[in-house]
């Protein structure tokens, strides 16, 4: 699905259900993470997150544009458009939209085998435990101020 297809989605669905026309402009947004969609306030857009139509479909995707309908004809016509507003909750009650989305599906991150970097005083052999590496042209030993030095490289599973 294009923005041109959503644009007449979210046209048809602001008909039929709230019987009241949408006249600005829908989109997808490729950088929303945590959310399904969201109304802009200052140019009355909507932005939906494209992830929710590949991952849960159709279905999902029209109670997401409900959702942001009812934020959109609310906040146009003066009423309480927020989430706790009482005339919020009773319009996406009447218009069966949800008021909060399916979670998205997760992809498990690719773990990296951590490391610890040991750093060794030239002077006092005092020893650190680093994960990140340090910079030994700038940084001294804590107790006596002597070079430091990369020993080893420790790796766990």
């Amino acid at each position: 699905m294009e923005d041109k297809e959503l644009q007449k989605l979210v046209e048809k669905v602001s008909i039929e259900s709230f019987g009241k026309p949408f006249r600005h402009k829908a989109s997808f947004n490729s950088r929303l993470r945590s959310t399904g969609g969201r109304y802009l306030l200052g140019t009355h857009n909507i932005d939906i997150n494209k992830k929710y139509l590949d991952q849960l479909g159709l279905d999902e995707l029209i109670g997401i544009i409900k959702h942001e309908l009812c934020h959109y004809h609310l906040h146009i016509e003066g009423k309480g458009y927020q989430h706790r507003d009482p005339e919020f909750k009773m319009l996406l009650k009447k218009v069966g939209a949800p008021r909060f989305c399916n979670p998205l599906l997760v992809k498990p991150k690719k773990r990296t085998p951590n490391k610890i970097l040991v750093y060794e005083c030239t002077k006092c052999l005092q020893q650190y435990l680093r994960k990140r590496s340090i910079n030994t042209s700038r940084y001294v030993c804590g107790k006596c101020k002597g070079k430091l030095t990369k020993v080893k490289e420790l790796h766990q599973e």
